[in-house]
């Protein structure tokens, strides 16, 4: 006996690091999410969310880093031919799909043109200028553009970059969304609407060492305070977008942490310019309505002070943003006049939120200050998918929307206010404001683009199809188990480093 104690504690002291090492792998983080996502076919996909889940499941060709630089992912290098009309990547070697089946240039190709041609796809857009997808060799693949689009690195870090089985796909069809079957660290294992997204970790990972973590559930809870009830109780691990009038909350709690970041994400009102309203159809009603609304005092009251008055899809003092335009301060007196000028001194309109309690509260404060001009405001807070489908069909007068925000100012810009654009839910279209958008894509030097994005600013900022209200700061809470998250101006949380001690 003595002896059988003795080989246990040597084994205990020769293992003891090992298993120390160990306690940190695997285990399964639970994240709350702000909303359900839409679907998950990055072809169809629209929702900040759905981007969240991908960020575990879906690979992209490129990259953010957390300074908003490219960086590789399925893809190891890009470069621009002289002309900027092709763009050729080089492909990693030994990346596989979840189903097993290998990626290379084949796969890329019809990834793409599924994406720029599929019925069902909403990147018809962001691919628009792409005319032939080449496969060079099986670690090459070629895009021919039928003019400079500078923007489509930046396209290619987000869902169009994302590849997926084309066996899989075929076999789907339209079902993939269910299958997943992307080249990213974890695998779609279950999905129950408004409950729960389950993912595993994929064993043949290119970059298998990057993940601890063995399962990772994402709960959709648009209640700010329920998420973090869950975070306090130890039922969530991690959540995102927390209210910021909680971040004094977390910080006091000693087995919390809070993680903030600097974000590319906007919130705005939309306006349907095809309703018959005046609001849709008079700019004069819009500009009122801006004249109306006090920026930094509905930051104070909402935001605890967390966020970044703005008026511009730039935020403010950024690379792109237009100092010529600072934010507007409120002018009940202005609004009222232009109401006047209009001949409708009370339109009345809906204004459709998302049902998270700071969404329903922004459009409070918003109703509010309106009244004081003179606007008659109803309120109609819907749940996320129900908003985004509302909006996409065309069924509403005007709506608070959230974009998570892009590196390369064409995506945050062209999605809502091209002719074309995929996000274009009120129908606006300018063609002064197309023509200079083109020029904007067709050269990848930055001070001419800035030039042509201040124009483009001078554009809607004056027509407002969008009137932007604020940028926001990522704020997330988590167990202090969790370790190895690096905040992203993008938003989005990445597992590769995460590790969850027991």
């Amino acid at each position: 006996m003595r002896r059988l104690l003795s080989v246990l504690v040597l084994f205990s002291v020769l293992a003891g690091p090992a298993f120390i090492g160990a306690a940190f792998a695997g285990g399964t983080l639970r994240i709350g999410l702000n909303e359900d996502p839409d679907s998950l076919d990055p072809a169809r996909s629209g929702t900040f969310v759905g981007r969240i889940v991908f960020a575990a499941t879906c690979d992209k060709l490129v990259d953010l880093d957390a300074q908003d630089n490219f960086i590789p992912q399925l893809a190891t290098s890009w470069q621009w031919s002289p002309d900027n009309l092709a763009l050729t990547l080089t492909l990693r070697d030994g990346v596989h799909f979840q189903d097993g089946t290998l990626m290379d240039a084949e796969a890329v190709r019809a990834n793409l043109v599924r994406y720029k041609t599929a019925p069902e796809s909403v990147r018809k857009g962001e691919l628009g200028p792409v005319s032939a997808v080449e496969v060079v060799n099986p670690h090459t693949v070629r895009l021919r553009l039928s003019k400079p689009y500078a923007p489509l690195v930046a396209v290619l870090s987000d869902r169009a970059g994302m590849m997926m089985s084309p066996k899989a796909m075929a076999a789907a069809a339209a079902n993939i969304e269910h299958v997943l079957p992307c080249a990213g660290p974890f695998k779609l294992t279950e999905r129950v609407a408004q409950d729960r997204i389950v993912v595993d970790r994929f064993p043949g990972y290119w970059n298998a060492k990057a993940i601890s973590l063995d399962r990772i559930i994402y709960r959709p809870m648009p209640d700010t305070t329920v998420r973090l009830v869950n975070l306090q109780t130890g039922k969530l691990d991690l959540i995102e977008r927390m209210a910021p009038t909680d971040a004094a909350k977390v910080k006091a709690n000693p087995r919390l942490k809070l993680i903030s970041a600097t974000a590319l994400a906007f919130y705005a009102l939309s306006i349907n310019l095809a309703d018959p309203g005046p609001l849709g159809k008079d700019p004069r009603v819009r500009a009122a309505l801006e004249a109306s609304i006090d920026r930094v005092a509905l930051n104070q009251v909402v935001m605890d002070g967390q966020f970044t008055p703005s008026n511009q899809f730039e935020a403010p003092g950024s690379r792109y943003w237009n100092p010529h335009r600072p934010v507007p301060p409120r002018d009940v007196a202005k609004a009222k006049a232009l109401l006047a000028q209009a001949a409708v001194p009370h339109p009345g309109f809906t204004l459709i939120t998302g049902n998270s309690p700071v969404e329903t509260q922004v459009g409070e404060v918003v109703q509010s200050m309106a009244a004081a001009a003179g606007f008659d405001i109803k309120l109609q807070a819907m749940e996320s998918n129900a908003l985004t489908n509302a909006t996409k069909a065309g069924a509403y007068q005007a709506a608070l929307v959230l974009w998570s925000g892009r590196a390369d100012p064409d995506g945050n810009v062209a999605i809502w206010e091209a002719c074309d654009g995929f996000l274009n839910w009120g129908k606006y279209c300018n063609p002064t404001f197309d023509d200079l958008l083109v020029r904007a894509r067709g050269t990848p030097d930055v001070a001419q683009r800035q030039a042509l994005y201040q124009q483009l600013s001078d554009i809607y900022l004056e027509d407002r199809p969008h009137i932007v209200l604020y940028h926001v700061k990522w704020l997330y809470g988590m167990t202090d188990k969790l370790s190895g998250f690096t905040p992203t101006p993008d938003g989005m949380i990445r597992p590769q480093g995460l590790r969850l001690a027991p």
